[in-house]
C-alpha cells in the first residue's frame, strides 16, 4: 500500500495511492483517508482525486527527529577517503529540513560544494526503545525515498555535521510511504540517483554494512523512537555535486521516484 500526504489547495490530507501498474479499478488516483495513519486509526472518506490533480507533499513531517547513518556503504566511504566506522556513525537532521517531491532544494549562500545522497528511508510507526532484532518489523510503519543533501565543504570544515546536513530543504522525502513490506524484502532493492537524467548512483541495499535490523536495534538502544521519526539508512557510492538548475531524482525499487530541482537562494 502507498500512503501519500497531499494537498488540493487546502489543508494537507493523507490518502492511498493506486497506480495504473497495480491493475486496479482506479488507476493513478488517490483515495482520501480520515486522518493521519501513523498516529491514529483511519478509514477511507469516500473522496477520490486524480493523482495529477493533487500536489504531493512530504509523506511525513517527523515529530521529533530524522536520524541519518553515515558511511554505511564501504564503497561510499572509500570514494570520500574515509574509513569504515567501527560502530554506526549517526547524525541528526532537523524536521525543518524536510521537503516533499518537486519542492526546490535551496543552495545556501555560504555553501560552495553541495552534494546529493540517494537513500532508502524508513518511517517509525510506534513508540519504541531497546527494540530486539526479532521485533524490528513491528515498529516500522513503512519505507520511503530520501535525498540526504549535504554541504560537503561545511562537512569538512565544521568538525561536526549539524550545518552540513541541517539546512532547510536538505532532506527531501517522498513521493509516498510504502507499507506492508518486511525488513527482509527491503534487504536487496536498488537505489538509483540521476542528475539531469544522467545516472550517478546505482547500488543495492544488500551492500549496507549495517542492515535495517541492526540500525533500528542500535539507534533504539540509546534514544526513544516516536511515530513518524525517520531513519536514513545511508547512501551507496556515486555521490557528487549539485548545482543550481540541476534536477536530481532518486529512485528506490518497489517504492518510487523522488524528484527535486536545485535553486539559488
Amino acid at each position: 500500500m502507498r500512503i501519500a500526504r497531499f494537498s488540493t489547495g487546502g489543508d494537507p490530507a493523507f490518502g492511498i495511492v493506486e497506480l495504473a501498474a497495480d491493475g486496479g479499478k482506479h488507476p493513478d488516483t488517490i483515495s482520501t483517508l480520515t486522518g493521519d495513519p501513523i498516529s491514529m486509526p483511519v478509514q477511507l472518506s469516500g473522496e477520490r482525486h486524480e493523482l495529477e490533480a493533487v500536489r504531493l507533499l512530504a509523506p511525513v513531517i517527523p515529530r521529533s527527529k530524522v536520524v541519518g547513518v553515515g558511511r554505511n556503504y564501504a564503497a561510499h566511504a572509500a570514494e570520500l577517503g574515509n574509513e569504515v566506522p567501527e560502530v554506526p556513525l549517526l547524525f541528526f537532521k532537523p524536521n525543518t529540513s524536510v521537503i516533499g517531491p518537486d519542492e526546490p532544494i535551496i543552495y545556501p549562500e555560504p555553501v560552495h560544494e553541495m552534494a546529493y545522497e540517494g537513500e532508502l528511508a524508513l518511517v517509525i510507526g510506534r513508540i519504541c526503545r531497546d527494540v530486539p532484532a526479532e521485533r524490528v518489523d513491528e515498529v516500522i510503519f513503512g519505507y520511503t525515498v530520501a535525498n540526504d543533501v549535504t554541504a560537503r565543504d561545511l562537512q569538512k570544515t565544521d568538525g561536526q555535521w549539524a550545518r552540513a546536513k541541517g539546512y532547510d530543504t536538505f532532506c527531501p522525502l517522498g513521493p509516498w510511504i510504502t507499507t506492508h513490506q518486511s525488513v527482509a524484502e527491503m534487504g536487496d532493492v536498488m537505489i538509483t540517483t540521476t542528475v539531469d537524467g544522467e545516472q550517478r548512483q546505482h547500488g543495492s541495499t544488500s551492500l549496507m554494512l549495517r542492515d535495517i535490523t541492526e540500525l533500528v536495534v542500535y539507534i533504539s538502544s540509546f534514544t526513544t523512537l516516536l511515530p513518524g521519526d525517520v531513519i536514513l539508512t545511508g547512501t551507496p557510492a556515486g555521490v557528487g555535486e549539485l548545482l543550481p538548475g540541476h534536477e536530481v531524482a532518486v529512485s528506490v525499487d518497489g517504492i518510487g521516484t523522488l524528484t527535486n530541482t536545485v535553486i539559488r537562494k
